[in-house]
């Protein structure tokens, strides 16, 4: 029998987990879930896991076990990245997990973060030859990093995730104007070691790896009438008018009309915004000229680390 790999992902908004084993070429996946835990509901920039969000996470990871013990799972990885990074009982989060379910959890820092995505998206085979510089917008940090297929030029990961944007400046809906601003001079600010970075190591196009650039592949799809699966696919690529016209459709919209889009799933309806928000001033500022989206991440950058 195959090795069989755990791989889980536990993210400030979402927790996931992928069973897979080494197929050829790649991995063939056996279990894929993802949980809305919300873990930096109600205190992401506070520094803490309130309570409710610290037990939905507890009961999650004993779920996890679960699956990872009926799969017969020979290694297992699981990795906390922003939001449990900055809370001051994420070690105690980490100690119950291990205590009710023996899962170990690695807290790794926004570098490391950064390289297991580089990792992930180069095995989604949508990489090429030019530069491109990927974009992984969690709703804690945001990873940014300037490759092509062969070479990692530079990586940076900011705490500037769209949960902590939300807290930030979306406080009502829809967005107004004056909070538009306000984030756009905010980023501007952030993100200037990144614009140095794009000086030194021009590039052409943007990757959006999994997250909000997976729900507009899904809207825009949907809008043209095609039956469409997220599951089946790896990239894709957006024609750029199409994909502004959206954002600029969420940006404008109410809660009442993201709840009511089946397009995006119920953990990225308000968040969405400010990732759109994100999106759009990255986009404009480097003046990117074709847009990417890969369903690959993290995950699968761990998991083919893993798989050496």
């Amino acid at each position: 029998m195959k090795n069989r790999y755990a791989v889980m992902d536990l993210g400030t908004n979402t927790f996931h987990l992928l069973i897979a084993e080494a197929g050829n070429p790649g991995f063939n996946e056996i279990v894929h879930e993802e949980e809305a835990v919300k873990l930096g509901e109600g205190g992401i920039n506070k520094g803490s896991v309130i309570p409710a969000a610290f037990e939905r996470g507890l009961k999650t990871m004993e779920r996890f076990g679960g699956l990872i013990k009926n799969n017969n799972v020979q290694q297992v990885r699981a990795i906390a990245t922003s939001a449990l990074r900055s809370a001051a009982n994420g070690e105690d989060f980490i100690r119950q997990v291990k205590e009710k379910t023996g899962i170990a959890i690695e807290i790794i820092n926004g570098d490391q973060e950064a390289a297991f995505i580089y990792q992930g998206v180069k095995a989604s085979g949508c990489l090429t030859k030019q530069r491109s510089v990927i974009v992984d917008i969690g709703g804690g940090s945001v990873e940014f990093i300037i490759c092509d297929d062969s070479t990692l030029y530079w990586k940076q990961s900011f705490e500037i995730g769209a949960a902590r944007l939300m807290d930030k400046f979306h406080r009502t809906d829809p967005i107004p104007p004056e909070s538009i601003t306000a984030l756009n001079i905010y980023l501007e600010d952030q993100l200037q070691s990144l614009f140095e970075a794009v000086k030194r190591f021009p590039v052409h196009t943007l990757i959006g790896s999994s997250g909000s650039f997976e729900s507009y592949t899904g809207l825009i799809e949907t809008n043209k009438g095609h039956s469409f699966d997220l599951k089946k696919i790896k990239s894709y690529e957006f024609t750029l008018d199409e994909l502004l016209q959206l954002i600029e459709e969420v940006v404008l919209s109410t809660h009442q009309e993201r709840i009511e889009n089946q397009g995006i799933i119920p953990v990225r309806k308000d968040m969405i915004v400010t990732a759109s928000l994100l999106a759009r001033f990255i986009l404009e500022r480097l003046k990117i000229k074709k847009v990417m989206m890969t369903t690959y991440s993290l995950k699968e950058g761990v998991l083919t680390d893993m798989m050496g």
